[in-house]
């Protein structure tokens, strides 16, 4: 949170910051002196989105920024500048469009964001002052951001199944919360038989890690994450460009252990249990084979169509112990297929939800938080696609149509019916940098969902 700071009272006033766009630019004007409209144009400052004009005063001291805004995006009005202005304290001045002043603040935080783990800090961030209310707001949420960005980021020599479970027993250390483990073949004996199949063939041992928190009569709550530290593809080999990024493939699990975080420090008055099936899809003598049928947890025959489609794989035997816990929700985050991206691009995470009102008021709370999701449907007819001619169904399919529906429809069966569940199929990447936006590891859904229980719970 060193880019955000708590404004107070000095005898150095933090340089005011005025965000101002072409309707505006004409009044922002008025305010300057002759000196100050004079650098104005000589720098050709027309206040579109993402332009920046110092100001100085009589004596040559940075007195004031401009920067060029957009009111319908205010998380990113401010985002670039704290690795852009001079190292020091600023603050939104009065003046100026107005903007959602929170947003804005976290989006400069967010923007402040430097991978650190294998390279120095290219540089110091310049600092918002912002108030109390609004540091206490916005401290969890950037921590939360950071976290899933630090954990996506992190390759996977280093954040393989065993680093991934040490991440949910740290959060479950901080928090005081119950943390089981299930490791190698101990997943066969307490039957998670998918979780071992896709895992298996990796010199890293795939496990599943459990965490519990909060009071037993309070409202059960689930929250489970694909964590695939890395994936090949499995047999179903992918090509060189289709594996660069693979590290990623545990975004899923980041999203939950943060969202897990956020609702424990929150103290939203519920029985969390946060579930990380962790694994490698590698290749091996005994890696999984098309063809091959597994029996579920919950009791399915599954035919392995394609070894590539292993996150559904994972998911389902956790999905299945989860619904055991007869939660009033269940919450899945998975960097889960292409075909999302292909669908809806890389910035708008799928939304899929067997309940109408909390599908609506997922959606609803993410606009509010500028963290936008898009619904797409549980086209049941589509279930068809997944169909075997040996086992109960397949984990894919000929067709590469619907391929993210198909995907969310192999892990609805593992649900009883009536069981409100929420399934985000995220990209949690930046392909590259944007303001608030760095490249590489991005929380994408996190915002929205939390926001989401804070109105249920709170």
């Amino acid at each position: 949170m060193s880019a955000l700071t708590e404004l107070r009272s000095s005898r150095h006033a933090p340089t005011p910051i005025e965000a101002t766009d072409a309707t505006q630019l004409a009044a922002t004007r008025k305010r300057l002196n002759a000196a100050q409209r004079n650098w104005l144009d000589a720098n050709g400052f027309d206040a579109k989105p993402g332009s920046v004009c110092l100001l100085s005063d009589a004596n040559g001291k940075l007195a004031r920024v401009l920067v060029g805004a957009d009111r319908q995006d205010p998380l990113a009005a401010l985002a670039a500048l704290p690795m852009t202005l001079p190292v020091g304290e600023y603050a939104i001045a009065p003046e100026g469009i107005a903007l959602d002043s929170q947003l804005a603040a976290l989006g400069w935080a967010l923007g402040a964001y430097q991978f650190t783990r294998y390279r120095k800090a290219k540089r110091e961030a310049a600092t918002l002052a912002v108030d109390a209310k609004t540091l206490a707001t916005l401290a969890p949420l950037v921590e939360a951001t950071a976290l899933v960005r630090d954990l996506v980021n992190t390759p996977t020599e280093d954040m393989g199944p065993k680093q991934l479970a040490d991440a949910v027993k740290h959060l479950g250390k901080t928090h005081k919360a119950k943390v089981r483990e299930w490791v190698g073949d101990e997943l066969l004996k307490d039957n998670f038989p998918t979780i071992h199949t896709v895992g298996r063939a990796s010199h890293r041992a795939p496990r599943l890690v459990e965490l519990n928190w909060g009071k037993a009569s309070n409202p059960k709550l689930v929250v489970v994450g694909k964590g695939v530290c890395f994936d090949t593809g499995g047999l179903d080999l992918k090509p060189s460009d289709g594996m660069r990024w693979m590290k990623k493939d545990m975004g899923g699990a980041a999203h939950a252990i943060a969202l897990a975080g956020l609702i424990m420090q929150a103290k939203l008055p519920v029985h969390l249990t946060l579930l990380i099936p962790a694994v490698e899809n590698a290749v091996a003598g005994n890696a999984m084979r098309p063809g091959e049928v597994v029996v579920t947890r919950a009791g399915h025959s599954v035919e392995i169509d394609n070894t590539d489609a292993e996150g559904r794989l994972v998911l389902c035997d956790a999905l299945a112990y989860g619904a055991e816990q007869k939660p009033e929700l269940i919450i899945d985050f998975a960097t889960l297929t292409g075909a999302a991206r292909v669908a809806l691009g890389p910035d708008l995470p799928a939304l899929f939800a067997n309940d109408d009102a909390v599908a609506d008021t997922t959606l609803a709370c993410g606009r509010a938080v500028a963290d936008p999701l898009w619904r797409l449907p549980l086209w049941r007819p589509y279930r068809k696609m997944l169909d075997s001619y040996l086992a109960d169904f397949a984990n894919a399919g000929p067709s590469r149509h619907a391929g993210a529906i198909t995907a969310a429809l192999f892990m609805e069966r593992f649900l009883p019916d009536g069981m409100p569940w929420v399934h985000l199929d995220t990209y949690a990447w930046n392909d590259a940098d944007r303001p608030g936006r760095p490249r590489g590891g991005e929380a994408m859904g996190l915002r929205a969902l939390f926001a989401y229980l804070q109105k249920r719970y709170s």
